[in-house]
């Protein structure tokens, strides 16, 4: 017996240990306890410390990815959902606090060269204000976890009522 392929890979990006970077592992794991057993199984969540193109170039014919990040260019705190497509269109403005090498912008363009298409997808992000070494939050992040880990919700179930 074969499982089947999951239908959305979640990548969550950030380092626990560097301030408002960890935001996407606190808000990830007070969301996924409580997604529905029948979409939880069609999750494959991935740790990405430090984004890079391979990333997403792996992600399976048919599947979604779900960028999950601090992001710069933003207010702090605020939480913004941005699809792949737009986020590649976009000549700067938003940052991923992980992408350390290109610019996401210039991630995303490799992507499309390499595979000839983004796959359908998003990236959720809030504002980063403090980076240094560290496990508490800024104000700002710690105040707006809540409102990033129902983004995150709403984002999954709208990437995989498009998967179905």
């Amino acid at each position: 017996m074969t499982t089947r392929s999951p239908d959305l890979r979640l990548l969550i990006c950030g380092m626990a240990d560097r301030g408002d970077d960890g935001a996407p592992l606190a808000a990830i794991a007070q969301i996924l306890p409580v997604i529905r057993d029948e979409l939880r199984v069609r999750l494959e969540v991935r740790r990405c410390p430090s984004f890079a193109a391979t990333d997403i170039i792996a992600v399976g014919e048919g599947q979604a990815c779900l960028i999950v990040d601090t992001v710069v260019g933003v207010e702090p705190g605020r939480v913004v959902t941005i699809s792949l497509e737009a986020l590649a269109d976009r000549p700067g403005g938003i940052t991923l606090r992980s992408s350390h090498e290109l610019a996401i912008r210039d991630e995303l363009l490799l992507v499309e060269l390499v595979r000839g298409s983004l796959p359908p997808g998003a990236l959720v992000g809030i504002g980063g204000k403090w980076f240094g070494y560290g496990e508490r939050f800024s104000r700002a992040v710690r105040c707006g976890l809540p409102a990033f880990a129902d983004a995150i919700r709403s984002a999954v179930e709208e990437q995989l009522a498009v998967a179905i």
